[in-house]
């Protein structure tokens, strides 16, 4: 089901914002707060200057002027502190959530779908990407409000000061934003490119890695580092790009942010000289003067900070693109998961279902399936029939184009194909990721129903062995035998499998099965696609698919 309306970067940004809009507001307010004790700060200073260098008053009696000062000083420490503080609670919790609604997503996405996609290309999203949010929402909002609201409190009390002073800066303020919009034009471009290339790098060199026993068989792996080695080079380009953006545009704004205090600095000391008789500047004092010089640096200063965080923005949006592409992804109908149960007797049907696959129309269908409890049923046919589409249809993976599949709300299945799922980790570990609970016992016990008992008994750490990825240190039987001892550790009702005998031996096959017949004596019902003949033979039902479709029913023992 795809999504009519997807919103824009911008409007998925701000929304996830609203959610956590108390922690920025609270940030915004502290930072104001400390833009205003900066104010108090520097009229403290000038005010002691001017004291000392004009009044002559002696250093013992401004002694309250300077304990008032520290307090000052301690009091912006601690606004400061509770602005950053706060802007990095609203972006952890933000960032908690959207992680969450791609998992989601992801989950409503279903296996198929979901597997169609690179998994270090969603490793880089579900990490890199949502990790590139941190800066926008921490930094970047909060200062946004604190780029209007301290400069207005400070031209405010330059006016009272100078209004000439203050008509310098008010005329040179606008070239900052001005120049962060074009800037962040091309910046939010080359962050989107990058991220592209990143995902994109990541899944290149994983698949280097995984496929390194065969590029080392064919001699290829000079090549292959080469590959890797220019896809890296492109990433670097690309980056390189967005940091000169980012460093020059800091360098022009830094300098306009100069020529206007020196354009201020230049007024107030000829003021003071008696050259310049226009305007206020007579009435210029050395409080007044040395308070509007003071002050100067900070009126630039929070549009600085926010042209230092403007790549952070770029950045969050260049990453939102990203999101928003795997969030649009179409995703198993709502009605797959709420159909109604099927007869007491029935564990899952199919009724009048097809299936359909971009590019391909439809695969599978019009079927008729009833999968009875306790059943073992066998589906098979030639390659390309439709049994793995069948199996994904039954266990609920995908949705069906048209019909309905009837199962229990909370029937619970157990997947096993001809290539398991071994992650690195022990064995222990890769089993309990079934029955996470689970005793040593209670993983002995099922290892011992899938006859790897004598294997774990040779090891030296026994279930504590480690294994490597994908299940490297185990040959291609053991590690079915270790999927099929995390289906008896699982309380799954339906047990579908998909070629569980493919590419065995002759002895490993016969343990297999032997396997799956004790699954069935525990009142599993089994559900297996195969062309073999010891497995057909199990079945107490068997279905056989041609090119989509029913070709024969036959009942047998």
């Amino acid at each position: 089901m795809k999504r009519d309306t997807q919103p824009s970067p911008r409007r998925w940004l701000a929304a996830h914002a609203a959610g956590q809009r108390g922690w920025l507001l609270l940030a915004a307010l502290a930072g104001i707060a400390a833009g205003a004790l900066t104010v108090a700060q520097m009229a403290l200073l000038a005010w002691i200057v001017s004291r000392l260098l004009v009044d002559g008053a002696p250093l013992a009696s401004l002694t309250p002027a300077f304990l008032l000062l520290v307090a000052v000083l301690v009091a912006r420490a601690l606004c400061q502190w509770g602005q950053e503080l706060s802007g990095q609670l609203a972006s952890l919790r933000i960032r908690h959530a959207v992680r969450a609604e791609l998992l989601d997503h992801l989950a409503a996405m279903g296996p198929v779908r979901a597997g169609a996609r690179h998994s270090a290309g969603l490793a880089n999203q579900l990490v890199e990407q949502v990790e590139a949010l941190d800066g926008y929402f921490a930094r970047f909002l909060p200062q946004l409000r604190l780029c209007v609201a301290i400069p207005l409190l400070i031209l405010v009390v330059v006016v009272s000061l100078d209004w000439l002073a203050a008509l310098f800066l008010l005329l040179a303020a606008p070239l900052i934003p001005l120049f962060m919009a074009l800037v962040g034009m091309g910046a939010e471009r080359l962050n989107r490119d990058q991220f592209v290339a990143v995902s994109r790098l990541s899944g290149h060199f994983l698949d280097r890695v995984r496929g390194i026993a065969t590029l080392q068989l064919f001699g290829r792996t000079r090549e292959a580092a080469t590959e890797v080695h220019a896809a890296a080079d492109e990433y670097r380009r690309l980056s390189m790009r967005t940091l000169r953006v980012a460093f020059l545009s800091s360098a022009v704004l830094e300098f306009f942010a100069s020529v206007a205090i020196a354009v201020v600095a230049i007024y107030v000391g000829f003021g003071l000289l008696g050259y310049i008789e226009f305007g206020p500047a007579e009435e210029l004092t050395l409080f007044s003067g040395l308070l509007v010089l003071l002050l100067a640096p900070e009126f630039f200063q929070p549009l600085r900070t926010l042209a230092q965080h403007y790549h952070d923005r770029a950045a969050a949006l260049g990453a939102a693109d990203g999101m928003l592409a795997l969030l649009g992804e179409p995703v198993r109908p709502t009605h797959a998961t709420t159909s109604p149960p099927p007869a007491p007797e029935r564990c899952v049907a199919l009724a009048a279902v097809t299936l359909t696959h971009p590019g391909r129309g439809q695969v599978l269908g019009p079927l008729d399936v009833v999968v009875e409890r306790g059943d073992t049923l066998v589906v098979s046919g030639p390659s390309g029939a439709g049994k793995s589409a069948l199996l994904q249809l039954l266990a609920g993976f995908v949705a069906p184009a048209s019909g309905q599949r009837l199962a229990a709300p909370d029937l619970k299945i157990a997947w096993m194909d001809q290539r398991p799922l071994l992650i690195h980790g022990s064995l222990a570990e890769n089993l309990r990721l079934a029955a996470p609970q689970a005793s040593d016992a209670e993983l002995e016990r099922a290892l011992t129903h899938a006859g790897l008992a004598e294997l774990v008994a040779a090891l030296p750490q026994g279930i504590h062995t480690p294994l490597g990825e994908r299940g490297s240190g185990l040959s291609g039987g053991q590690a079915q035998r270790l999927a099929l001892a995390r289906v008896f550790l699982s309380d799954a009702e339906l047990v579908l499998l998909d070629e569980p005998t493919a590419s065995l031996d002759e002895a490993t096959e016969a343990r297999v099965i032997e396997s799956l017949r004790r699954l069935g004596e525990e009142g599993r019902t089994l559900v297996i696609a195969t062309h073999h003949p010891a497995l057909m033979a199990m079945a107490s039902r068997r279905l056989a698919l041609h090119e989509g479709r029913e070709q024969a029913l036959e009942t047998g023992g």
